[in-house]
Order: structure tokens, then sequence, then C-alpha cells
């Protein structure tokens, strides 16, 4: 749950409670949902790599049990391709005042070979505000890996953030099939620039993204004469409803 989301349901639900008394109960029943995309952006690489990158979600439910659908994707847009395009659908719960648990299956369809997970995981607010997602995924062929995000909005003003994050994947078998070999295998680092133009529901951003794969990820993606490591200047927009 990113911060601004725990922020604003915290908000409201204290503002009803307090201008009704006598609804706490009812409050705690309350039905919310909400749709944001944390990135929407336009990538140039460094080898003048061109590509659309997309990372959203969505939940309806209550603050005992959300349904999430959290989707992300990249297309290559040279080659006319999904090199990545991933579907999650999750039931969500809290288990502490800033985490939640979630479970549920995911689904990869790139330009390629599809995979079925089933997936466990938190999501939610360690210290300092750092907004973090952890995954583990067991696909249809047995093989495990995992993903974390970690995510922090530094506020220069009110409407100017600086949003640094990283992603991290690592499996635990190798599958080749897909190109992912033991161990750490890929991992991405950005930095963001944005402006909030409409409260937080819009915001257009500029910023950088590195990405690079390790071990035998890397050397699976040399055999098929691709890139292990590249750097895009990358320019969006961040939605929230």
């Amino acid at each position: 749950m990113k911060r601004h989301d725990l922020m604003m349901k915290g908000g409201f639900v204290a503002m009803v409670m307090a201008a009704v008394p006598g609804t706490g109960q009812a409050a705690e029943g309350r039905t919310y949902y909400g749709f944001q995309a944390e990135q929407f952006e336009y990538r140039l690489g460094d080898e003048n790599e061109k590509r659309l990158v997309w990372d959203a979600d969505a939940f309806w439910g209550t603050d005992e049990l959300k349904l999430r659908w959290q989707g992300e994707g990249e297309r290559d847009l040279d080659a006319d391709i999904n090199e990545g395009f991933e579907n999650r659908l999750v039931l969500q719960t809290p288990i502490s005042d800033f985490f939640d648990a979630k479970a549920g299956i995911r689904l990869d369809t790139p330009t390629g070979t599809d995979r079925w997970y089933g997936t466990i995981g938190i999501m939610g607010l360690a210290p300092q505000w750092i907004e973090v997602d952890a995954d583990l995924f067991v696909s249809e062929t047995g093989d495990g890996s995992a993903r974390l995000d970690l995510e922090y909005e530094g506020l220069i003003t009110n409407r100017v953030i600086l949003t640094p994050s990283i992603e991290l994947n690592a499996a635990f078998s190798e599958d080749r099939e897909i190109e992912v070999g033991t161990g750490i295998s890929s991992a991405e680092i950005g930095l963001r620039l944005s402006y909030d133009l409409i409260d937080r529901s819009v915001a257009p951003y500029i910023g950088v993204s590195y990405e690079r794969k390790f071990g035998d990820t890397a050397d699976f993606a040399k055999e098929d004469g691709e890139d292990f490591e590249a750097t895009y200047i990358v320019t969006g927009l961040r939605l929230m409803f």
C-alpha cells in the first residue's frame, strides 16, 4: 500500500468518525476502491532503444480484505514486442498497522513463453516511510523466485517529489525456457522527479533508470544477442484515482 493511499484512507475514515458520533463500527465495514499508475512512461536507452513501460494497480474491498490487481509490462517499440507483460490478482489483508499480507496468482504473457505462478507477499511502509513490496513466486513448472521493490518519496516541496526506487529479482532454480538463471537475476534502479499538477492525482515526471541482468541470466541474454544492461532517460505520468 503506497504512503499516500494509507494517509488518504486514514484521513477519510477519521473525518467520518469525527463528524458522525457513533459511526466507528459502520466505518469499519466501508468499501473502498481505487486505481493508480505509479509508472506510465517512455524510455530512451543509451543505444537509442525505445520502450513503453507501465506499472499500475487497482483495488476494491474493505479495510479487512481487499481484492487487488497488479500489472506491469515493458514493450520494445523498435521490435514491436512485449518484453514483459505481467498481471497479478491477489487478496490482501492487514497484518500490522503498516503492513498487509497478500496471496494470489500471477500470469506472465510476454512475447514468448507464458508462465503461471502462485504468489504470496507483503506490502506496506517500513521505517522512514520506505514503501516495500516483497513477493515469493512458484511457477507452474515448480521453479521458485522472489522480488523486492523499495521506493521512497522525498518531498522537495509540496508538489515537487524526488522518488528513488530499486527492484531486485532472484531465482531459486534455473528456468532456461524463460532465460532466468539461479541467484540474483536482475536489478533495476530508478530516480524520478515529479510535479503534482492536480493534488496527487496527476503528476508528470522525468528521470533515469538503470537495468542489469546478472549471472546465468546475463549469459542467456548474451547468447541471444541481447543487452544485459542498459541506462534509460524516462518521461512519464503518474496517475491516482
